[in-house]
């Protein structure tokens, strides 16, 4: 099944906002309905495919020469055009073309990957590797539009090995993390990788955007997992990780993992696996400031015992129910945060693995949360997250259709910059947001805990205003110039993208920027290579 072509994920889950939430969008943040409808599908304007003969005779032959591996079609393109962002969304909606692919192309393993980047080399053409569409940086938005082919890697979507004894699976990049978690279940394996995109996103995109799952506190980022890499290139074959480490110069998996397809196309990811968990337990805890939520969340972060899912809402976005976003409806209604109890903040607490570890951790952690503070909950709060737990993007689009302007951005930094980057951050939103004197909604967690530092994520909701898109630019832009003055690093998990790419430049500096550029040019000579995307322009030439 394809995901929704300007909207997320799948049609039949498609929810509108009760009228009473949609009362509350105009009465509070100045939320006007859509004057116009969103453009259909089958009434955009999508131009001629700009692929001259002896290209797509390259490409067919590269794959085989099967007709099914080279799509032209106006929706086949059309549904590999951009990400999820809201930004990529409104373009969509108001029928925006501008990003189109030339063409899809659906190599079936590494070798037809290696022959269509030489084709595209050849003729000129950008590659833009394609897992589950579900971008929300501009990662599919290359720099040279109409010039591009849309790489889908839908058909690599085999477990290659299972290694029991070493704990270890070998995936191809298009297995989307559902299939992977099935597989691996077969054999009483998991991953442990639930971000919120897992519903959709593959393999490959959680290696090459530096992934983190909402159970990284036990489990681990996506990077943190992966042992090998296999990337095709224009030049070759690049191969990575042939032990769980070693001393042999460099690490090149770290220069692999987080290229976004700027460096090659990732074709196999060999990952260490845990045994899956006899036992999942959720629960709630309530603390009385973000503050104070933030410190008990250090606590268990730095001296443990460390639980699976570690989350904490602030006061905003627990008063509003984002935390459980299936109820949110119900939250804004009654004014409450879904749960009965006064607001605060909520932390969601989890815990996964053998019966006799789960409750050993689950004792410690209470001990160590009511000693900072907090008030246990009950299950309930932990249960609701779990089931609502990939609901916010099919609410994001409840938003859009309603009117209102919603979207989210994240970063992270050490402990002791956290309270002056979520201050910041907060301001910047705000005040570039505010439109006629209505200040915008903007909400924050910390979703993902390390022993050193932690990350923000923000969701935003406010009027659109006459242009949206410019509207949000102004405070993304605005947003990212304060992370870096107050110490964050750009991205957390998102990825670059050419959404952060500016930002990235800033962050690493000129030198690293050269010097990722020279990898660029060994790699990539044409920079067909989703040029744009993580690094700006065309790399210099020597």
């Amino acid at each position: 099944m394809d995901m929704l072509w300007n909207g997320w994920g799948d049609p039949a889950r498609a929810t509108p906002l009760p009228d009473t939430v949609t009362g509350l969008l105009r009465d509070l943040l100045g939320v006007k309905p859509r004057e116009t409808p969103a453009v259909r599908l089958a009434d955009l304007d999508v131009p001629a495919a700009p692929l001259a003969e002896a290209a797509h005779r390259a490409l067919r032959t590269a794959v085989g020469d099967r007709a099914e591996s080279l799509r032209t079609d106006a929706e086949s393109r059309i549904r590999h055009t951009r990400g999820k962002s809201t930004p990529d969304l409104l373009r969509m909606r108001a029928g925006d073309t501008a990003d189109v692919p030339a063409a899809v192309v659906l190599p079936d393993g590494h070798d037809e990957v290696l022959a269509v980047l030489v084709a595209c080399a050849a003729h000129g053409l950008a590659a833009v590797p394609f897992g589950g569409g579900t971008s929300v940086v501009g990662g599919l938005a290359p720099a040279r539009r109409g010039g591009f082919v849309a790489l889908d890697l839908r058909r690599m979507n085999r477990l290659l090995d299972l290694d029991p004894v070493s704990r270890t699976a070998t995936l191809q990049p298009g297995l989307r993390a559902p299939e992977a978690e099935a597989l691996l279940a077969e054999q009483g394996w998991t991953l442990g990788h639930f971000p919120q995109s897992y519903e959709w996103a593959t393999i490959g995109g959680f290696a090459a955007t530096r992934s983190s799952g909402q159970a990284s506190a036990g489990y681990g980022r996506f990077d943190e997992m992966v042992l090998g890499l296999t990337l095709a290139t224009p030049e070759g074959t690049l191969d990575t990780g042939r032990a769980p480490r070693s001393a042999a110069g460099p690490d090149l998996r770290q220069l692999v993992l987080g290229s976004e397809g700027a460096f090659g196309v990732i074709t196999a990811v060999t990952v260490r696996i845990r045994p899956a968990p006899e036992v999942r337990r959720y629960e709630g805890w309530r603390f009385t400031s973000f503050a104070e939520g933030t410190a008990a969340l250090r606590r268990l972060a730095q001296d443990g015992p460390r639980p699976t899912v570690l989350r904490l809402s602030d006061e905003t976005e627990t008063l509003i129910g984002l935390a459980q976003p299936d109820a949110v409806g119900a939250s804004l209604s009654d004014g409450s945060d879904g749960s009965g109890a006064s607001a605060g903040c909520l932390a969601v607490v989890g815990f996964e693995g053998t019966e006799e570890d789960t409750a050993h951790r689950r004792a410690g952690a209470a001990a160590v949360l009511r000693e900072a503070g907090g008030t246990f909950a009950g299950e309930e709060p932990g249960e609701r997250w779990e089931h609502g737990r990939y609901s916010a993007p099919y609410l994001r689009d409840a938003l859009l259709d309603a009117g209102a302007l919603a979207e989210t951005l994240e970063t992270a930094a050490f402990w002791s910059r956290l309270p002056g980057l979520y201050t910041a951050v907060r301001d910047a939103l705000t005040a570039t947001l505010t439109d006629a004197g209505t200040p915008p909604l903007v909400m924050c967690h910390v979703s993902h805990v390390y022993e050193n530092g932690a990350s923000l994520y923000f969701t935003v909701v406010s009027a659109q205003g006459e242009d949206p898109v410019a509207h949000w630019t102004r405070a993304k832009h605005a947003a990212g110039d304060a992370i870096l003055a107050a110490g964050g690093t750009i991205t957390h998990h998102h990825a670059v993208g050419t959404d952060h790419r500016d930002w990235y430049v800033r962050e690493v500096g000129p030198l690293g920027v050269e010097a990722l550029h020279a990898v660029k040019r060994r790699l990539d000579p044409a920079g067909v290579l989703n040029p744009g995307v993580l690094l700006p322009g065309d790399p210099p030439r020597p």
